[in-house]
Order: C-alpha cells, then sequence, then structure tokens
C-alpha cells in the first residue's frame, strides 16, 4: 500500500499499518525541502508569517517508481497507491506515471478529497489487505479474536487453522483494496476553516472571485470539497461563529451515519483541535470507532496559510 504525505496521517500510524508514504515537495523563498523529511509545519509557519515566498509540488513520477520497485522487491505481487485528488494536485498523474514501468501491477486510486478524507481510506484500506479471509468459518475462534490493525491476530489464528489441516487463507486482491479505498474516501466530508483565503488564491486552489469572498466584511469562509475540488460554503462574521458553524455541519453529517471516524486537523497548536474533536465525540449520536488529531502537515499548510481547522468525517 502507498499513499501520498498530504493524507496528513499522524506520525507512526502509517508505518504501523503497512503504508508507504511518499511525499511531496515545499519550496520557501527558491529552497526546496521534502515534506516531513527536512520542513515541519511549524517551521512553513514561521515562513509563512515572516511572509515567503512558499511553493509545492507533486512527486516525480522517479520517486513513486522506487517505492514501486522497493514494494515488489520485497515481495509484493500488487500493489494499490491511494493519493490526493487529482483535482488539487498532479500527485495521482505522477503514481499513473509509475505505475506503467512499475515490475508488479499498480492500481492508482484518486481520492477525489485530501487530508485525512483519504488518509483514512488508506489507512482502511492498508488494514483490510493485511486480513485474510477466513478459511473456517465454523471455527468458533473465528471471530473471536481481534485485529491489531494489521491483521496479526487473524494471521496467527490462520496458523493454527492452516496447521489443523484447514483451507489456506484467501488474501484480498489489489482490485478489492482498491475498492475498499474509494469506497471510504467516497463516504468522507471535509471541511476547512481558514483565516484567509489568499493563500488558496496563489496557489491556484481557489478562483479570485470566490477568493474575495473571504475579505468582504471580514467574514469567515468555511469551504468543503466538492467533486474533488474545493468549494466556498458557508461565510461566516467571526471565526468564533465560524468554528460554532463548523461544528455543526459535522454534527449534521454524523446523524446520518450508523458508526464514524472523526479527523480534525489543525495548523500551529492543537488545544482548539482537540476540543472541537470532543465536542463532536460527545454530541455525534452515533458509535465514534476512530479519532485522530494531526497537524495538517507543511503542503497543506503552505495553501491554506496559518489558523486552518479543519473536520473530517468518514464512514467506519
Amino acid at each position: 500500500m502507498v499513499t501520498d504525505s498530504t493524507a496528513a496521517l499522524p506520525p507512526g500510524l502509517a508505518a504501523s499499518v503497512g503504508l508507504h508514504v511518499v511525499p511531496l515537495d515545499v519550496t520557501i523563498d527558491g529552497v526546496r525541502y521534502v515534506e516531513g523529511v527536512d520542513v515541519t509545519p511549524e517551521q512553513l509557519l514561521h515562513a509563512l508569517e515572516r511572509g515567503a515566498k512558499v511553493t509545492t509540488s507533486q512527486p516525480p513520477p522517479s520517486a513513486f517508481a522506487a517505492v514501486y520497485e522497493r514494494a515488489a522487491a520485497a515481495g509484493a505481487h500488487e500493489i494499490v497507491s491511494v493519493h490526493l485528488s487529482g483535482e488539487m494536485s498532479g500527485t495521482v498523474r505522477s503514481a499513473r506515471t509509475a505505475a506503467t514501468v512499475s515490475p508488479v501491477p499498480v492500481r492508482v486510486v484518486d481520492s477525489r478529497t485530501a487530508a485525512l478524507g483519504f488518509g483514512f481510506a488508506a489507512v482502511a484500506a492498508a488494514r483490510y489487505a493485511g486480513a485474510p479471509v477466513v478459511a473456517d468459518p465454523d471455527d468458533p475462534a473465528a471471530g473471536d479474536l481481534p485485529d491489531d490493525g494489521r491483521g496479526a491476530a487473524v494471521r496467527r489464528w490462520m496458523t493454527r487453522a492452516v496447521h489443523r489441516g484447514a483451507p489456506a487463507p484467501v488474501w484480498p486482491d489489489a482490485e478489492q483494496v482498491a475498492r475498499v479505498a474509494a469506497t471510504a474516501a467516497e463516504s468522507s466530508r471535509v471541511w476547512f476553516l481558514v483565516d484567509s483565503l489568499e493563500h488558496l488564491r496563489r496557489g491556484g486552489r481557489l478562483g479570485t472571485a470566490a477568493a474575495a469572498l473571504g475579505t468582504v466584511l471580514g467574514l469567515r469562509p468555511l469551504l468543503s470539497l466538492q467533486d474533488g475540488r474545493l468549494v466556498v460554503g458557508e461565510k461566516v462574521r467571526t471565526r468564533r461563529a465560524a468554528r460554532e458553524r463548523l461544528e455543526q455541519v459535522a454534527l449534521a453529517d454524523l446523524a446520518g451515519r450508523t458508526t464514524a471516524r472523526i479527523g480534525v486537523h489543525h495548523v500551529g497548536p492543537s488545544d482548539v483541535a482537540e476540543e472541537v474533536a470532543e465536542r463532536l465525540v460527545r454530541d455525534a449520536g452515533v458509535p465514534v470507532v476512530e479519532v485522530l488529531i494531526a497537524d495538517a502537515g507543511a503542503v497543506l499548510a503552505a495553501h491554506v496559510g496559518p489558523g486552518l481547522l479543519a473536520v473530517v468525517v468518514t464512514d467506519a
């Protein structure tokens, strides 16, 4: 399983489920940095605050090709690669180019969403890929063992079952894993609250007319993703009112689900994000099986600027 750094996954989570993360590039005043390697969101935040010129770029196809080659050398027969919306970045295009020269088949999934909207999807697919179909459903132990997130408990049970002469485990193929990723991404909803739309305008992620709405009468825009693109939704007068509205729209969405995962992104201190996550879980009205509070990452910070608060809701 492969994804990219704009999934904004908390440190350690990707490795724990077997996800390889390909980083994007960030350029600050002409100097190139690699996200997650030699530039932190805090460093980028300081650069933005001092007025540095910041741009980002997708990984070149060679970066994906190298990851695919390493996965094949490690024994992978197929690869699923889940990425940021193709409407917002050329990352998917780079992955597809690399897939044409991969030594093993690669299924590239355009998530049509961003941040944990596809981060959750990539993790769900990786967890699914790590768990075989139980070969002996009549064994009472089959449904009792917990999964550690990588299918380890299932593997232990399968080892015992095969030792007793049960059929061999059936592992999901790339098509099934890609379908899990696409379904999870499709179920996700993402809302962004930012202090200014100017950074998005400069980066070409939002039109000039739409960006202007954020400055008229001091309105605070609430952004969402539609058809893989950022759009301006509601416009609220103050940041406090905008944050309350952000929570309201997330709770309204949660009310229509049976179970959910919640992610809250921030740029800078995490205290407000933690408060928002706590209130959403408390008032969700449905079981919330996972909550992630994560820094938005350097690339997203470069596009939205200081003050980002984002909420992601997806089916569990």
